[in-house]
């Protein structure tokens, strides 16, 4: 009898699962949005270090009330096609998970919503009710993606072969490195170039009819 083989897609999520930035929308919401989406804009277009861009971003939001940021967080706009997406790829039997440098409080909710079986993303520091300016988590640097998907493709005995990254900027670029089948989502320029998919429509059930994936 063949033995099923483990089949993974991973997502980003600001930008690709859900329209615009995360980040932006909490500084838009604390009045820093003009400074914080220029380092946006120069981060994901790989002018500056993920890193850095993330601090000094996060920085920007010190003061942001908790439950503000919660609420903001909880009522993203999801990407046109998301839901139908997502359960493309369930019922084709893939893993299915979220990786992104922004933040857990978006992503752990829209996993929930979406059927996602995992959540990687970072953490926003609080401190008596509001936002302390500081930021940790599992998605801090340029290669974070890129160790997170081998260490999954490990534990799930995953190849290359049976992996989908599907992204958006410069910090998706080290998980493009570990597969396959590697789709720029209404992508920058640096991404389109390592992808072999490109989509252009603002739609996420453009991925799955790409893959001939039965809606």
């Amino acid at each position: 009898m063949k033995s099923i083989e483990n089949k993974l897609v991973v997502f980003d999520f600001d930008s690709t699962l859900m329209e615009g930035e995360t980040i932006d929308i909490l500084a838009k919401a604390h009045n820093v949005h003009k400074q914080v989406e220029q380092i946006t804009h120069r981060a994901m277009n790989g002018e500056l270090d993920f890193y850095e861009s993330l601090k000094n971003r996060v920085a920007l939001l010190q003061g942001l009330d908790l439950q503000k940021a919660l609420n903001i967080a909880q009522s993203l706009p999801l990407m046109p096609g998301a839901k139908q997406c997502l359960q493309a790829f369930k019922n084709a039997n893939y893993k299915a998970v979220c990786f992104s440098g922004g933040f857990h409080i978006a992503t752990d909710y829209f996993a929930k919503i979406l059927g996602i079986d995992g959540s990687f993303a970072n953490i926003l520091h609080h401190k008596n009710g509001v936002l302390t300016g500081e930021v940790g988590g599992e998605m801090m640097f340029s290669d974070s993606k890129g160790k997170m998907l081998q260490t999954l493709q490990n534990l799930l005995n995953i190849t290359p072969s049976n992996t989908i990254v599907v992204g958006d900027g410069a910090n998706d670029l080290s998980m493009f490195a570990y597969a396959d089948t590697r789709v720029a989502f209404c992508a920058k320029e640096v991404l389109k170039k390592e992808a072999n998919i490109i989509i252009e429509t603002k739609d996420l059930v453009e991925i799955p009819k790409k893959l001939n994936l039965p809606l």
